[in-house]
């Protein structure tokens, strides 16, 4: 049985009196999409920088096709293949698509020892490969990404993943700060780079959008994996009761006991 594209082992993170993660094991396979969910304070950011290299696991072992890895920086997590998308997408407002899609890594054009900037193929590229993921409504690339919505900023940043080689793709709550038609946007997006054969990291509290595009699931309560399952595994109301340590279910239920007893002692 071939090994999973990323493999996390026991992996936990101390700092000086805390334990910010502790013996969290995962796995995501190449073309699936893993929902990371999770409150706030729950431990997905410290597993995300690790993930990307910001920080080291104070233990256990991450390993890549197999073979064991350890990242002292993002550079070296990007080198794995290993691309974050965080919450407003790593975009420049004030550049133009085709130079915000290439920042780093530009295009250039050489006249003898002179080199320039190739805006035009640089666009041409950002918007071919905004579309394949779906986005048809941006087709200049010298548009200015300010003048993009949410939903357009996030699929220019992963469409940017996926063309430098991202192969592990960690998006970090994407769908948090947009509508419902824009978060529409993309789930579908997450959908196509999954369809790319791309491993997926989903980081979310939403449970309805996890449910609608993840094969597999885990659920991080203080530090700790709580729960680990495939889809329909789980019912929407399990898993939102979860994440609430099962404090939600009490509390509905203590409720609708009122509003029962409520209604007998009108009714009396």
């Amino acid at each position: 049985m071939a090994a999973p594209l990323l493999k996390l082992e026991d992996v936990g993170k101390s700092y000086v009196g805390t334990n910010a993660l502790s013996g969290v094991s995962l796995e995501v396979d190449a073309g699936k999409v893993l929902c990371l969910l999770g409150d706030n304070g729950a431990g997905k950011s410290t597993l995300i920088k690790i993930l990307s290299g910001v920080h080291t696991p104070s233990e256990g072992t991450i390993e890549i096709n197999g073979t064991p890895v350890r990242f002292a920086s993002p550079r070296d997590a990007a080198a794995r293949g290993i691309a974050t998308v965080h919450q407003f997408g790593g975009t420049f407002p004030l550049m133009s698509v085709g130079r915000s899609f290439f920042v780093g890594a530009e295009p250039m054009k050489r006249w003898g020892p002179l080199r320039r900037f190739d805006k035009k193929l640089a666009g041409e590229i950002a918007v071919r490969e905004m579309q394949s993921l779906g986005i048809t409504r941006v087709t200049d690339g010298r548009r200015l990404v300010g003048s993009l919505s949410g939903g357009e900023r996030q699929a220019l940043a992963i469409a940017r993943a996926v063309y430098f080689g991202a192969t592990v793709l960690i998006l970090d709550e994407p769908t948090a700060a947009l509508g419902v038609k824009e978060a529409t946007h993309v789930l579908r997006i997450i959908m196509q780079a999954r369809s790319k054969g791309i491993a997926v990291i989903f980081v979310t509290h939403n449970v309805l959008h996890a449910m609608s595009v993840g094969d597999h699931f885990a659920v991080l309560i203080r530090g700790e994996k709580a729960d680990d399952f495939r889809k329909g595994e789980r019912t929407r109301e399990q898993i939102t009761d979860l994440m609430a340590g099962g404090e939600a279910m009490a509390a509905l239920e203590a409720e609708l006991a009122d509003m029962q007893a409520d209604a007998d002692q009108a009714a009396r």
